[in-house]
């Protein structure tokens, strides 16, 4: 029984897992706002140089976790991209219109209030 693959792998498995609910919240929602554009574009960077190093390595586990890894993150990227637009209200930036509704009802009582 070889105890590092053994572990490599659980740890895998484990790594993937955890990444599904952001992917499928992401896929669900569009809602990738939170989400930083630096930071997807640094992800996706480093990952495209650690495969020059990961794929050097013997075949095993590493490989499933790093292609995991580059997937999900040029994944969220292109997601970024393709909803950011979508994401905004064409009104978030003028106050009193857009958000919740107590900022709604805020924006009529300024509107009726004596001058």
């Amino acid at each position: 029984m070889n105890i590092p693959l053994l572990a490599g792998t659980f740890s895998t498995v484990l790594f993937a897992l955890g990444m599904l609910p952001m992917l499928l919240k992401a896929a669900r929602t569009k809602d990738l706002e939170s989400y930083s554009l630096g930071n997807l574009v640094l992800s996706n960077v480093a990952n495209v140089v650690h495969s020059v190093y990961v794929f050097h390595l013997p075949a095993g586990p590493i490989w499933l976790l790093h292609t995991v890894y580059v997937l999900a993150s040029a994944l969220m990227l292109v997601w970024w991209l393709r909803y950011r637009n979508g994401r905004r209200d064409p009104e978030a930036g003028r106050p009193g219109i857009a958000g919740d509704s107590s900022s709604k009802v805020s924006a009529v009582v300024e509107q009726e209030a004596p001058q």
